[in-house]
């Protein structure tokens, strides 16, 4: 794509963004339409939604979202009123840090995961092939999104028991023995179905999951492509260029095609750029505009975006029919970088823990 061709791409997709931006703020606010949540909300801004939120810059005027709004319940005040009758899902953080936050969904997670399946490669992951999801179990939308994306592409879904907020306790004790001993546990138990003739061809798995099962497929005389494995999925703040680089030289032969991508219970799905040696195996993830929207902001303003290659923290927006986060910072940071052909919009690489976040996080199985 010429240089002219993407300027205008990236016009067009801030111009979808701008419309999206109100159409979703009048959703959200409208007495007939709104949640509860927004609508008392509303009565505490010093501006007014349904007449000053013009465009996507215009939600500078909201205050930052307020993780701990999301803490406790009542959990249906951030539903929509058009959308209380339907079936209601209710997914919650790790819990890395602090209580978990807990999201209201009811069909979200199924959209985000259909627009990631456009993403992925057939060649790589067929229609049709069943799929290994080895990662965190329990109340958390992935391991619904992940199913749901499997059978959505034809398949069909094995998962493993795994909670997270075990493993951080385990950290946080100092009882590595049990850590590991745990490990062993979800390892085992993704072994187990890859070798019971289930022909799986795609998984999803976190990085340090997908490193533990690949060292347990060698004492064993196998490898994850030799027991079928064409595709896979990960995610996690686990990625750096070098454990890419060894991931898919040593434990994948060049043979399996990895997409890592970047996502929460509140963002959904980011996508990554294709990694290739030429790029040095860079990582450049882009939101799922105009459903999130991802900034990379000064830490100490986040109305102040860095510039290209600048390090900065990581902003997050998300509307959609279902929830409205009109500015939120998260738990990581990262580089800013130019949009791409297939994503027009500005991206982030190098995503790692936020530094400066105070008391920490604990990254346990992610």
């Amino acid at each position: 794509m010429s240089t002219v061709d993407l300027q205008s791409a990236v016009a067009k997709a801030r111009e979808a963004l701008d419309a999206h931006t109100v159409e979703c703020v009048q959703w959200h606010f409208h007495p007939s339409t709104g949640s509860q949540f927004w609508l008392e909300k509303a009565k505490e801004l010093k501006f007014d939604p349904l007449k000053e939120i013009k465009c996507f810059d215009d939600l500078k005027k909201f205050p930052l979202f307020e993780d701990d709004w999301l803490r406790g319940g009542p959990v249906r005040r951030w539903i929509p009123q058009p959308l209380q009758n339907k079936p209601i899902y209710v997914f919650e953080t790790g819990g890395t840090t602090g209580i978990p936050k807990s999201r209201v969904v009811v069909e979200d997670h199924w959209i985000d995961y259909e627009l990631f399946s456009e993403t992925l490669p057939d060649e790589y992951f067929p229609k049709g092939s069943n799929w290994l999801m080895l990662g965190p179990s329990g109340p958390r939308r992935l391991r619904l999104a992940v199913e749901h994306l499997c059978q959505y592409r034809g398949g069909i879904c094995f998962c493993i028991d795994l909670d997270p907020r075990w493993v951080i306790k385990l950290i946080k004790k100092g009882w590595m023995e049990h850590l590991e001993a745990y490990k062993q546990h979800c390892i085992d138990q993704a072994v187990t179905i890859l070798t019971a003739n289930h022909d799986i061809k795609c998984m999803f798995a976190t990085p340090k999951l997908l490193e533990a099962l690949a060292l347990e497929l060698e004492k064993r005389g196998t490898s994850i492509p030799d027991v079928g494995i064409t595709g896979i999925f990960s995610g996690g703040t686990e990625f750096t260029p070098q454990w890419t680089r060894f991931c898919m030289e040593e434990f994948l032969d060049e043979r399996v095609y990895m997409t890592p991508t970047y996502g929460n219970t509140l963002m959904g799905l980011a996508c990554s750029k294709p990694v290739s040696a030429e790029d040095g195996y860079k990582i450049t993830y882009y939101a799922p505009q105009p459903r999130a929207v991802v900034e990379v902001v000064n830490p100490n303003n986040h109305l102040d975006i860095v510039s290209y290659g600048g390090t900065g923290r990581v902003k997050l927006y998300t509307m959609t029919k279902e929830l409205f986060i009109p500015g939120f910072l998260e738990r990581d940071e990262g580089e800013r970088e130019q949009p791409y052909e297939k994503y027009p919009w500005d991206g982030v690489s190098g995503v790692r823990p936020f530094s400066k976040l105070p008391g920490g996080t604990t990254v346990g199985v992610y």
